[in-house]
């Protein structure tokens, strides 16, 4: 970690907060674009469809009369699969936004102790 001196230390602070808001911002933009999305899915024959949220809740869910005819069980088997299936597809595209937003966030370096037993020092050597 370069530190800046100590003329330009309102300036670096300045800036590294401004990069602290900026990461919150796209990070907040990214949560608020996970909320809105939806996975989707249907079943082979087009028969069952349904879509999730971005928190993988179901958000519809539509079953044409057809799919009726399949009998109870493969009718279950068929709408668990295809809610599963855009509970997924929710979960691929709130990923991929995730990742995004991890990718781009530019979080600034932790101040830690050295940066501050740096200025004591400096002011030390200033006071002698």
């Amino acid at each position: 970690m370069s530190f800046p001196t100590p003329e330009q230390d309102a300036a670096y602070l300045e800036d590294y907060f401004a990069q602290g808001r900026r990461a919150i911002r796209d990070l907040r933009a990214a949560q608020a674009a996970i909320q809105q999305l939806e996975g989707q899915a249907k079943s082979k024959d087009g028969l069952i469809e349904a879509a999730a949220d971005g928190l993988g809740g179901l958000t519809r869910l539509r079953i044409d009369p057809r799919a009726l005819r399949l009998g109870e069980a493969t009718l279950g088997r068929e709408v668990t699969a295809v809610l599963q299936a855009a509970q997924e597809d929710a979960a691929r595209k709130a990923g991929a936004i995730a990742d995004e937003a991890m990718g781009a966030a530019n979080l600034p370096e932790p101040l830690d102790e050295t940066f501050v037993r740096r200025r004591v020092e400096q002011a030390a050597r200033d006071l002698l």
